[in-house]
């Protein structure tokens, strides 16, 4: 589904996100550096993203879309494994 196919709400909280997560990636100070914001706000922009969430669910629920998706990490474990084709053997009974 494309952003234009978004209801005008959904387009408000994912534009909400993209902008709240550019902002908190742009003034994260490199490692070992001190953060800029205070705990109160970094509190407060934790209960935006909450609030974000929340209203997407509530919005996909109420469109009958059920999201599974989970997010995950690059050095995640893989809980799948993938077999090259020339790899898979057949089993030959019948020819």
């Amino acid at each position: 589904m494309s952003f234009d196919d978004l209801s005008k709400e959904q387009q408000i909280m994912v534009s909400m996100r993209k902008v709240l997560t550019s902002i908190i990636r742009e003034i994260t100070p490199e490692p070992g550096g001190k953060y800029p914001l205070s705990e109160e706000t970094v509190e407060d922009i934790r209960m935006c993203f909450a609030l974000i969430a929340a209203r997407e669910k509530e919005l996909a629920e109420e469109q009958g879309i059920t999201n599974l998706a989970r997010p995950h990490y690059a050095d995640e474990p893989q809980t799948t494994r993938t077999v090259p084709l020339d790899q898979i053997q057949r089993n030959n009974k019948d020819h």
